[in-house]
Parts: C-alpha cells; structure tokens; sequence
C-alpha cells in the first residue's frame, strides 16, 4: 500500500514538476532625433575698396555689379593672400576679395582677402 501510494503521488507531482513556463520579451526599439542643419553658403565678390569704416562697413566696386557695401560682423578679419592677419586699413583702389554670407541688404563679410 505503500508503494501505491507513493506512486500515484509521482504521478501527481510529475506533471507539475516538469510543466513548461513562458516567458515573454518585451522588445524596445528608440530611434535617435534627426538633426537638421542649414548651411550658408559663402560667396565671394572681387573688386576695388571704395570706401572702407573698421568694423562697420566696406564697399567696393565690383567687376560686375559696379558698388556694392557689405557689412562687417566683429568676427571678419582681413588676410593677405598667405592667410595672414593685415593690420594696416584697407585704402581706397585696394584690389579685394570680399567673402560674404547673406544676399542684398544683409550681406555680412567672413573675411576680406587683399590681392595687391
């Protein structure tokens, strides 16, 4: 009797004992933001210095356009042709290159390359 006994337990047990349990993942997924960026191009006009007011404006006769002024931010900088600071003012019938960003009334110099 005994025997019996423990043998209908086993069998009670076992399938208990080895029953399969679930499991679930949960899977996440982030996607990074997208930046955007704008970019202005530079451009550039040649010319000669018609008149020119440290830190404030320069306008020269261009090739094509006849006079155009620019206005210059308190980051433009004036460079020789090897990329060196000039620190004499630009003098009218100086040969330039003027580097600009923005069109019309709101071009602002990056930097003014002095070409004699």
């Amino acid at each position: 009797m005994n025997k019996s006994i423990i043998t209908v337990a086993c069998a009670l047990i076992a399938p208990v004992a080895f029953a399969q349990t679930s499991t679930t993942t949960t899977e996440r997924t982030t996607t990074a933001p997208v930046a955007t960026t704008t970019t202005e191009s530079t451009t550039y006009e040649t010319g000669t210095v018609s008149t020119y007011t440290p830190g404030k404006t320069i306008v020269v006769k261009s090739e094509r356009e006849g006079p155009v002024s620019f206005a210059l931010g308190t980051a433009a900088r004036v460079v020789n042709g090897a990329g060196k600071i000039v620190t004499a003012p630009l003098r009218p019938g100086q040969k330039v290159r003027v580097y600009y960003t923005g069109t019309g009334d709101t071009r602002v110099v990056e930097h003014v390359q002095v070409e004699d």
